[in-house]
C-alpha cells in the first residue's frame, strides 16, 4: 500500500494501521516487517496497535546477519552494528526505561535513569567492540603486507546479495564454501588461490553481499571486510542477470563502491559477470550474449553449469597482463629459489639453459621486476 505523507506517530495512516490490524489478527501473525526506517516511537506505537513484534528494514537485515555470521570477526561486526542500532532505539521507546535507580550510599538525588544506564552500558560495549575490530583491521593490514612480499594478485568478488558470488567462488576454486539460495549466506571473507590458464597464481576473495539502502552502521561495521575490495587488483561484480531488478541492483553496488571511496576504479578495474545464464530464456540469452561480445568489461557466466568460466579466466589473464614488462633475465642454475620465484610470480614466455645459467624471457610487473633484481623476493 503506497502512502504519500508519513504519519509521525505510526508512519502509516490510521486507516492503514486498522486495515493491517485486521489482517494480522486473522492470520495470527507474530512478526511484521516494515520496508522503511521506523523511529523508536513509531515502532512502539505499531507494536501496541497490532499486538505483535514490529521491525524495520535495518532490524531485519541485522537479524539475518546475526544468523549467518560464523567467524569471530563476523560476529564482532554484526554485534557492533546491532548495538549501534539498538542505541538509537533508546529514546523513550519503552516505559521501563523511564524508571530511576537510587543513588549510592548517603548521596541524595534521584540517581541514574534506566535509559541512561542502558545507553552507558551499550556505549561501553560499542567502544570495546571497536577496539577489537581495530585489531582485526591491523591484522588484515599485516596479512596484506605479507602477501605483498610474496605478491599474488588479489581478485575480489562483489555483488548484490544472492547474486551467486559464493557459488561462482566454488566453481572457480574447487572450494566447498557454504552457498545457498538465501540472503547474506556469506558474511565472513573467504580467500583461495587459483591458477589462470597462463599458469599465473592469483588469490580470489569472496565478500559480503550488498543490498539497497544498506544502513550506514552496517557499512561502517563491515569496513574491515570491505577493505579487501579496496585493496584488490581486480574487482569482479557478480550480477544476477536473470533478476528483474538487475539494473537497479547494479546501481546499488556502485553506490557502495562510491561510499568506499573507490569510484574511480568502477570503469577501470571492475569486470561485470552476468551470472545465472542458465536461468535465461533462449531469446534473452542470445540477446545478452551478443551484447557481451561487444563489451570487454562483461562476461556472461553460469556459476552452476560452468558456462563462460573458461572465457572469464582467459580475460583475467589478459587484464592482469596489462602493465607487465617483458624482460630477459639470466639466473644461475644453482639458485633454484630465484628460478622457482620467477615461475610463481611471472609469466615465463621462454627459457634456454646453458652450462651455468637459465635464460628467461618473462613478463613481470614493475614492482616484481625491481624486487627480483634487488633480491628482495624471499
Amino acid at each position: 500500500m503506497a502512502f504519500v505523507r508519513p504519519v509521525p506517530a505510526t508512519l502509516l495512516g490510521k486507516g492503514a494501521v486498522e486495515l493491517f490490524q485486521g489482517l494480522i489478527v486473522d492470520e495470527a501473525m507474530e512478526l511484521v516487517v516494515i520496508d522503511h526506517p521506523l523511529t523508536p516511537v513509531q515502532q512502539r506505537n505499531l507494536e501496541r496497535a497490532w499486538n505483535c513484534k514490529v521491525i524495520d528494514r535495518t532490524g531485519l537485515i541485522l537479524e539475518i546477519f546475526g544468523e549467518r555470521a560464523k567467524s569471530r570477526e563476523g560476529r564482532l561486526q554484526v554485534e557492533l552494528a546491532h548495538l549501534s542500532y539498538q542505541r538509537s532505539r533508546l529514546v523513550r521507546s519503552w516505559t521501563h526505561l523511564e524508571r530511576q535507580r537510587g543513588g549510592y550510599g548517603f548521596l541524595g538525588g534521584p540517581g541514574e535513569a534506566q535509559i541512561e544506564t542502558d545507553r552507558r552500558i551499550l556505549g561501553e560495549r560499542i567502544t570495546r567492540l571497536k577496539r577489537e575490530l581495530d585489531q582485526v583491521v591491523r591484522m588484515r593490514s599485516l596479512h596484506r603486507r605479507a602477501r605483498q612480499r610474496v605478491p599474488y594478485p588479489v581478485i575480489a568478488l562483489i555483488g548484490y546479495t544472492n547474486a551467486g558470488k559464493t557459488t561462482l567462488f566454488n566453481q572457480l576454486t574447487g572450494a566447498n564454501a557454504f552457498a545457498e539460495d538465501m540472503l547474506f549466506s556469506t558474511l565472513d571473507p573467504l580467500m583461495r588461490g587459483i591458477e589462470l590458464p597462463s599458469g599465473r597464481r592469483v588469490i580470489l576473495s569472496d565478500t559480503v553481499g550488498f543490498v539497497s539502502e544498506l544502513p550506514t552502521d552496517l557499512v561502517a561495521a563491515f569496513r574491515a571486510t570491505l577493505e579487501e575490495v579496496c585493496e584488490a587488483d581486480l574487482i569482479l561484480h557478480v550480477r544476477d542477470i536473470a533478476h528483474p531488478d538487475s539494473d537497479a541492483q547494479r546501481e546499488d553496488v556502485h553506490r557502495v563502491l562510491r561510499e568506499l571511496g573507490i569510484e574511480e576504479r568502477i570503469e577501470k578495474d571492475v569486470i561485470e559477470l552476468l551470472n545465472k545464464a542458465d536461468l535465461l530464456a533462449p531469446e534473452k540469452h542470445e540477446t545478452i550474449e551478443n551484447r557481451v561480445r561487444r563489451d570487454s568489461n562483461q562476461v556472461l557466466v553460469s556459476a552452476v553449469s560452468g558456462e563462460g568460466v573458461r572465457g572469464l579466466l582467459a580475460l583475467l589473464d589478459t587484464r592482469l597482463r596489462i602493465g607487465l614488462a617483458v624482460l630477459e633475465v639470466s639466473v644461475p642454475l644453482a639458485e633454484g629459489a630465484r628460478i622457482a620465484w620467477l615461475y610463481r610470480h611471472g609469466e615465463v614466455m621462454g627459457r634456454t639453459d646453458d652450462e651455468a645459467f637459465a635464460n628467461f624471457l618473462v613478463r613481470l610487473t614493475s614492482k616484481d621486476a625491481a624486487r627480483f633484481e634487488g633480491k628482495d623476493f624471499l
